[in-house]
Order: structure tokens, then sequence, then C-alpha cells
């Protein structure tokens, strides 16, 4: 899990700092910018100025150069120092004593301040009083259990708050009002203003030395038990996993997004991320970790040290070179807050891709997905992997510096066919996803044309779904591409959707002639003639139209007989034309009339007239070759049968002339109807084909849309074809009955009974006479019905009349006609329903006099 995160870089040396002189032992530092502060065990302080640089190969020095030393005139050792950049002060604890001194000159300022009595101090980097020129300074006090908080300014202190504990505190690190402090057996948070504080953990102070560092805002770092460095906020929680360091560590330090510590012999860096160790840098005698604005500083007894970090992209460029894909993510993403905005988004997004293509070349392709979407990958970059996939037309350029190491798919997988597969199996599943996305926006052309190839390559079964439906493939690259792969069909609708119909016709007739070969569609044929119904290019379909009817005429008359509904409308195809075309093709010829008459029921006489012939020349054909009970025959006789009686458009006696001296009597029967020579049909159908069914059916037909006059003319007619032999022919008898009692409705019962022998029962008849019985009763009732509504509605306009006369009306010489305003002269007027009264010459051309009184009057009533 190593991450070389940092290096140990040295920044003031024994010699500069004691020369000769052994006992010299470093006590405490403070770096504020470039200025370094060491104090000594003799009580010095020394400042050095730090200078870094970097050589043309990269590598950082640090040049120290000494400015001044002082001696604070104690012979204690200097415990702390702490600059205070605001006011240019340094703050010194000697001999529990801190004073202030200048920053650059070490001179104590003339006011003498200082704080007495001070064990250790700390500086409030979250500041409560908001005000710019003083800080806020924590000591744990010489009293026992005691923590005081102190104002400091350029010149003097001042004391703030005192605060006790529940045990003696030993270290302090404050936030705000809020104080986490290491007392002799825990750890506690402590807010001075209201008092109140929170146990975190035991920790035994005797055994080792406490650790207390704030890490950000309201957040602090603890040395825990265990060897465990123990994350807590303000109120007592901890948001972050501990890190595991070492049992004895001496210090800790912060440059995020990784805590280092300090223990006898080495150096440990752990990530604040994921809470692993990265990194260790030998380091014996060290007894000195602090971390300054982000630079860590580490010192021994004789020297000073810098832990040097190199930078972030580095640190995450090394992890994806040794494919830490998860290690490199975490890092990237703990690097936000450390990066402008701008820069880190570029940044991450580079990430992220190289981070797919790691996950890609090791077939990890759901993780790969994820990371490209993720990083907007320009998705040629991938197709690019794949040889010949991009158009020979693109522009693409790879990305610089490159995103991986591979040169193709070959390189990366080794020649291995099963991982080449797989791979393009995944390039086949991304692109198909994210062609309808904004990923493919500028690049619809590489992906599409990239997806046909693939499609093509491993015969899948989605290249005709790509091509029937919205896609950017480029006709060169693909149609070449299509043909290398024997892919014709697929190539076809390539120049279809190109608008090239002529060239994918040429290419499918050639399949379906067998000049080349595609087994993709066993119905290719059926395919042409369905892509030529829906051709708008007539030219184009009378060029294949001889074609697709020698293939079949059955089939290939669907050209001009399914249509679209609007091409019809608009007779884009002249049915003239049409049929000239379809006259060496008679089975096609038969399909078009039959759409034209039954399907379009255009009334054009010669096509009915044409149809009645074709089927009734068939039928003859038919009748000549075949056997009584030929399907075809029936199927064939049936049609013409149909036509003669339902169309009205035929020559009837030309069809009458064709069919005199056959056999066909039906036929012949539904022509005379058709001339109106009813006895004559009839009488075929009673007395040639003895078909008493047909000849009643021939009633019921042939008096479709008549009046019950001509329906009755009818049957009677019959009924006097079936009686005019006599009753010697028992047949025509039983027919007779069977039509009477059957149609008793259709028949004037009087006359039937004038018509029918005497000798016939009246049990014979009784069904007849029945029916005709109750349909005679029912019309009359009927009839009675009707005339006494009439006469209840006459009687209630009388009622309603008598009521408007029976009212008494006082005419005097005072009233005056509501129309020519004059009085009355008569007795003579008209009264309106309102009560309104007019003379009754005024009431006839009131619309003429007062066109205006309309509305006011309704129908008058006379009364004298």
């Amino acid at each position: 899990m190593s991450v070389k995160a940092f290096k140990l870089v040295p920044a003031v040396e024994r010699e500069m700092l004691m020369g000769d002189k052994v006992r010299i032992n470093i006590e405490c530092i403070e770096c504020c910018g470039k200025n370094l502060y060491i104090g000594t065990n003799d009580c010095f302080i020394y400042h050095f100025l730090l200078e870094e640089k970097i050589s043309a190969t990269g590598k950082i020095t640090f040049a120290a150069t000494k400015q001044l030393y002082k001696h604070l005139g104690f012979k204690k050792a200097v415990n702390e120092l702490k600059a205070a950049s605001a006011l240019n002060r340094l703050l010194v604890l000697c001999d529990n004593t801190m004073t202030l001194v200048h920053m650059m000159n070490l001179e104590p300022v003339p006011s003498g301040a200082r704080i007495k009595g001070a064990v250790t101090f700390t500086l409030n980097e979250n500041p409560v009083s908001g005000d710019p020129f003083c800080v806020e300074v924590c000591i744990i006090s010489v009293k026992r259990r005691t923590i005081q908080i102190f104002m400091v300014y350029e010149d003097r202190v001042q004391i703030v708050k005192e605060v006790l504990t529940p045990e003696q505190p030993c270290a302090v690190a404050i936030d705000g009002h809020y104080l986490c402090l290491a007392l002799t057996t825990q750890y506690i948070i402590l807010n001075y203003n209201t008092g109140n504080f929170q146990d975190l953990f035991p920790y035994c102070s005797d055994e080792k030395r406490p650790i207390v560092k704030r890490i950000g805002r309201q957040e602090f770092l603890l040395a825990g038990p265990g060897g465990l460095g123990m994350f807590a906020t303000v109120d007592g929680i901890s948001q972050r996993a501990p890190v595991h360091w070492s049992e004895n560590v001496i210090g800790a330090a912060l440059c995020f997004p990784y805590v280092v510590a300090l223990d006898d012999e080495f150096i440990t860096v752990h990530s604040m991320l994921d809470q692993q160790q990265k990194q260790t840098l030998p380091f014996k005698e060290g007894h000195i970790l602090q971390d300054f604005e982000g630079k860590v500083i580490v010192a021994t007894d004789k020297g000073v040290y810098i832990l040097v970090p190199f930078p972030l992209e580095r640190q995450i460029q090394d992890l994806l070179a040794s494919h830490r894909v998860e290690e490199a993510l975490v890092l990237a993403k703990g690097a936000r807050r450390n990066i402008p905005k701008e820069k880190f988004q570029v940044m991450y997004k580079r990430i992220l891709q190289q981070a797919g293509f790691i996950q890609f070349a090791q077939l990890q392709f759901l993780e790969a997905k994820e990371l490209f979407r993720s990083g907007q990958l320009d998705v040629r970059e991938l197709i690019s992997l794949y040889p010949f996939l991009l158009p020979t037309s693109s522009s693409f350029i790879r990305s610089h510096p490159p995103l991986h190491e591979y040169a193709d798919l070959n390189q990366l997988t080794q020649g291995d066919q099963e991982k080449m597969t797989k791979c393009k199996q995944f390039l086949m599943s991304y692109l198909n996803e994210v062609r309808s996305t904004e990923v493919a926006n500028g690049y619809k052309e590489d992906i599409d044309t990239a997806l046909l190839k693939l499609y093509a390559e491993a015969n899948h079964e989605s290249l005709l779904d790509l091509l029937v439906s919205e896609n950017f493939c480029l006709l060169t690259d693909s149609a070449a591409w299509l043909e290398k792969h024997k892919k014709y069909f697929a190539l076809g609708l390539l120049y279809h959707y190109n608008s090239q119909d002529a060239a994918a016709l040429q290419l499918w007739v050639k399949i379906v002639n067998g000049d080349i070969q595609d087994p993709t569609r066993s119905d290719l044929y059926e395919y042409i003639v369905d892509f030529l119904t829906f051709c708008s290019d007539q030219e184009l379909v009378w060029k294949y139209a001889e074609w697709v009817l020698l293939k079949n005429e059955e089939v290939g008359v669907q050209i001009f007989t399914k249509r679209p509904l609007e091409e019809q409308q608009k007779n884009t195809f002249n049915p003239d034309d049409v049929i000239r075309c379809l006259n060496k093709y008679p089975k096609s010829l038969v399909k078009y009339l039959e759409h034209l008459v039954v399907d379009r029921k255009i009334e054009k006489e010669k096509y009915h007239t044409h149809l009645a012939v074709l089927y009734l020349d068939e039928t003859l054909r038919l009748k000549s070759v075949a056997t009584d009970n030929c399907a075809e025959l029936n199927g064939v006789q049936t049609k013409l049968r149909s036509l003669l009686q339902k169309s009205d458009l035929y020559l009837v006696h030309f069809i009458l002339e064709k069919i005199k001296g056959t056999d066909l009597h039906m036929e012949n029967a539904i022509l005379y109807g058709k001339l109106e020579e009813h006895d004559k049909a009839l009488h075929i159908l009673v007395h040639e084909l003895k078909d008493f069914p047909a000849a009643e059916d021939y009633c019921m037909w042939s008096s479709e849309s008549k009046d019950l006059a001509y329906r009755q003319r009818l049957f009677h007619m019959l009924l006097s074809v079936y009686l005019n032999p006599g009753p010697s022919d028992c047949e025509l008898v039983v027919a007779a009955v069977d039509l009477l009692n059957n149609h008793a409705a259709e028949f004037d019962a009087a006359r039937v009974l004038q018509l029918v022998p005497d000798n016939w029962s009246l049990q014979l008849l009784s069904p007849f006479l029945t029916g005709a019985m109750r349909q005679s009763i029912h019309t009359k009732r009927m009839t009675q019905i009707a005339l006494g509504l009439a006469e209840a509605e006459n009687f209630i306009y009388k009622h309603d009349k008598a009521k408007l006369k029976g009212r008494s009306i006082i005419l005097s010489d005072k009233k005056l006609c509501q129309v020519c305003q004059s009085p009355f002269c008569e007795p003579a007027f008209v009264r309106y329903p309102n009560g309104g009264m007019v003379h009754t010459h005024c009431a006839a051309t009131k619309r003429l006099v007062n066109p205006n009184m309309t509305h006011r009057f309704s129908s008058p009533s006379s009364q004298t």
C-alpha cells in the first residue's frame, strides 16, 4: 500500500546552528512564511530565512540563511515558540513565562508584557473575539487544574477566562470556545464559555506522551490507546475511522490528505481518506514534528528537516501506474479542497478516464464503463484502440499525454482472441448505450460507423436495427466494410437510408437471383415487393415491375394493389397503364381488377365488365378441364356470381351474349334479372336448375332497396311459375307450399287464395294463413294506433284553441290597436296570446307595417 507522498529534505544542519558546541540541543521550532525560528536548551532563539530552490531536474532543496539570534537572559531552555504575524510578534515560553518579542529583531516589547505561570500554551486559530489586532492564547497554568484564556496585543496581554478542569491537564488544543484537553487519565472536550464538558475516551499520561492537535474547524486529532490516532469533533463524536500508528508515537502533524506521525525510529504517513498507512521514512532521534501552514517540519536535537510533499497529481499518477485504481480515486477526491475548482474538474475527469482504461485492460468492463461515463470520455479514445473502426475521414487525435499505454487492442490482449472478443462485445454495448446521449454530441458519425463495423464483423442481429432506424453511419466507410463481410442485404438498407434506392434494389435483386449470396432474409423477394409497394419513385417501380411479376404473379401484383392510401386517392399510378402492364399476367390482372372494383369501388364500366369477362373465361376454362367438385372452379364461379349480382356497371347484354350456349344457368338467370326479365330468370331457376332455394334467394336480392309492392310482385311471379304446370307436378306443388309457408309476409293473401287450386286442403296452407292473418291483424292494429295518436293530437290542439276562445275580452272605444294605434270601430279584432289586440286587417299586414312587433306577439287568434 506504499505511496511516495513525502521526501525528507534538510533545512538547517547542525554546523549552521551550533558550530562545534556539542551540548546545544533544539527544543522547539516555529515557522511563519519563510521565517524559521529555533529555540534551544541554552535559552537562545535563532532566526533563519528559508529559501526553497528547485533544480532543472525538479529536485527541491532548502537554503537557510541565519539572520540573527538572541539570548533571553535565563538559564532554562526555550520551551515553546509561536508566531503572531498579524502583530509582528513572537510568543516565547521560557521558565514558565510567556514573553513577547519582535519577529524581526527578537527584542522584547518595550512594555514588558508577559504572562507568568504558564506550563504550555497554544493559539486559537478560530478566534471568538473578531479583533484582528490581537490573538487568543490558551495556557495551561502552573496553578493546579487550571486553564487560562488571554487576549494578546502588540504590547500588552489581558486575561479573559480562567477555567477549572476535572483533572490536571497535560496538553491542550483550542477551537473557538472549545478546548480539547488531555487530562491525567482521559481526554475531554470543554466549552470554556459555558463550563460544560464531555468525556471522550480514557488515556494514561504516565505511560505515554499525550497528543492533542487541532486539524480543522471543530475537529481534533488525539493519540488514543492501542496505537490509534483518534479523530474527535467538539460534539464528542468521530466522523472518521482512526489511523493505526505506533504505540510510542511522539508527535503528529497534518498535511491534507495525510496524517504524519513520529516515533523513535520512523516517520509514518497515513491517509485521512482511507486510514491506510501509505509511507514509512526512517528517522532516528527525532523529537519534534509540527506542521506550519501545510509545511511539515521535523527536528532532531541537532538538525531541522522539512517533509516535502510530492505533488498530488504525481502521487495519483504513481498509483494509477501501479494499477491501484481505488486508492488513486480516493486520493483524487480528497485533493478537491486543495485545488481550484476548475483545475480540479479537469484533473479529476482525466484521472477517471485513465482509471477507466486500467479497468478496461483488466476486462473489468462494468467498472470501466462507469468510469468512462463519469469522466466524460471522448468515446473516440476508446474506439481508436480497435483497428480500422474509426472512419478514414475522422480527424481524431489521441489525448496527449496519453490516457493509457496501449497502441491498439492487439497489444492490450496480446493476441488472445477470447479477450479480444470480450472487448469488442463491451464496445458494442457501450456505443449502443451512449449513441443517444450527450456523450455522442459531435461524434455521432464516428460512433455509428464503428458500431456498424462491429455488428457486421460479429454477425450481430442489431445490425439491421441500426440501419432501419435513425443513424449517422458514413456511407463510404460503411459500404466498404459491409461488402467486405458479405452483408449485402444490410448494404442495401444503408443505400436506402442514404436515398439510393436504385442501388439498394439492384443489390437485393442480385441476391434473389442467386448472383451473390446473403442468407440474411429468406423472404427477400417478399421484402422487395413490400419495398416497391411503398416506394414513391414511380420510375423505379416500373423498372422492377416485370421482374417481380415474373417471379410470382399473385405476390408481385401487390406493388400496385397495396400502395399507400394517399397514393391511391391521387391515382399516382394510372389504372389503365397498370392494366396494360398486367395483360401478360392473367392472375395479376384479375387481382388488380378485383382491387379496383371490390376494394376501391371504382365505378367505371370498363373495369367491371373486364373483371366479369375474366371471371367468365376462367370459369369456362376450368369447366372444360376440371370435375364438378373442383375447389378452384367453385371459387371463381362464386366470385363471378357475386359480381353479376352486386354490380350494376358492367355491360349486361355483352356478358349475356358470351354466356349463351353454355351451361351457366345461374349466371344466365342473374343477367336476366339485371334486365328486369324476371320471368325468364325464374323459369331458368325453377325448370332448368330446379333450384328452389336459389329462386327464393333471387326474389330477395332482386328486390333489395325496392318497395314492398315490387317484392310482392316477384314472389307472386315465382308462385305463378310453380303453379302454372298444374297440380300434377308434385315437386313444384311442394315448392309452392313451402314458398307460401316460409314467406307469408311477402304475399297478398287475397290474391294467393285466388291462385291456389281449390283442392288444396286447409291444413296444407294453415302456416301461410296463420302468418297472413297475423300480419294483417298487426298491420290493422298499427294503423289504428297511428290513427288514435293523430286524433289525440288533434284533440289537444282543439282544446288549446277552445281555452283561448273561452276568455272574455272587454272592448271599448278607449282600446287602441297595437299595430296602428287607432281605436276599434267594429267588434271584429285579433287577439294574441299575450293579451295584445289588433285590427284584423292590421294582423294580416303587421309584419309589413311594423317589423319590430314580431318580438311582442306570438301567433294570433281571431275573436269577434
